[in-house]
């Protein structure tokens, strides 16, 4: 089989059932080539599961999982097709990152000089000839994404890869990640730092209780939830400024300190409507949309897997 140029993850009707406990049910999405997509849920709201199934670590019960069409299972030298991180690299404590990394090489079919390259990609090359006993979980973190791109895959899953790195090796991860998909790979990252993730990711898919909840561009998600951009403005004539606010069909909601939460306009144009009816205005602060808002907003009673 070629390697296809574009190698999207195409996840349709998803279902794992444990017993009792569905994780993953009925379960579909997309994800793009180009793009960096955040897999964004709740504690136990199923995606580990789904991105063991879609690597074929996990059998489902009904659906399919496919990358550029094809079942992980099935794919011919899956190396050079998908790289994964499931959780901060192991390897034997005794073995430096550089043999580590050239035994995996010499299983697949690799050239020993890719593990230095991938090393020097992850910023791991000084130390390459340390143990592994003495790496620390950011390092460990970060010679896991070395040995997912030794194939130089099209596709790179990860789960919590920030897990461990510092803010220096944070900003680090993101702007790997977002060159990645600049270069055309698929690139879907699971994550439970919500800032983070609007930083990073093109598009997101929410899920609770193992089904999707959302799913579309950032920009998109934020759009259509209180995630919104918003204005916060205060006024002793809090309710005559809400009415006039209403009247320019703006949405306003009370806050529980007296406040107004304005969405749908900027700062400017709530300021100019409050000078219109003539009222005083004692705070007008505009609020960017937010990721972790519109998350909460989005998942609230639906944690967990059923």
């Amino acid at each position: 089989m070629s390697r296809p140029d574009y190698a999207e993850i195409s996840v349709e009707h998803l279902t794992k059932q444990y017993a009792k406990v569905r994780a993953v049910d009925d379960l579909s999405f997309t994800v793009r080539s180009g793009r960096v997509t955040g897999f964004l849920g709740p504690n136990g709201a199923g995606k580990t599961t789904a991105l063991r199934m879609i690597l074929g670590l996990v059998t489902p019960t009904a659906g399919t999982a496919t990358i550029g069409g094809v079942r992980y299972v099935d794919l011919t030298d899956p190396i050079r097709h998908v790289g994964a991180v499931l959780e901060a690299s192991s390897a034997h404590r005794g073995r430096s990152a550089r043999n580590h990394l050239r035994v995996i090489c010499r299983a697949a079919g690799l050239p020993d000089q890719r593990a230095d390259e991938v090393l020097h990609m992850v910023g791991l090359n000084t130390v390459g000839t340390r143990k592994f006993k003495g790496y620390s979980l950011g390092m460990k973190q970060r010679l896991g994404i070395a040995a997912a791109m030794l194939g130089d895959p099209r596709v790179l899953i990860l789960d919590e890869p920030t897990n461990g790195l510092d803010p220096e090796g944070i900003r680090w991860m993101r702007d790997l990640l977002k060159a990645l998909a600049a270069e055309g790979r698929t690139v879907l990252v699971s994550s439970h730092l919500l800032g983070e993730m609007q930083l990073l990711a093109d598009d997101v898919v929410i899920i609770a209780a193992g089904r999707l909840i959302r799913q579309g561009p950032v920009d998109e998600v934020l759009g259509a939830t209180a995630g919104a951009a918003r204005v916060r403005v205060r006024a002793p004539e809090a309710d005559r400024l809400a009415t006039a606010l209403r009247d320019a069909h703006l949405e306003v909601a009370v806050s529980p300190d007296g406040s107004l939460q304005v969405t749908g306009a900027e700062p400017a144009r709530v300021g100019h409507l409050a000078f219109a009816a003539g009222i005083e205005l004692h705070e007008l602060t505009g609020e960017s949309a937010d990721l972790e808002r519109a998350f909460l907003e989005l998942t609230a009673g639906k944690a967990g897997a059923r």
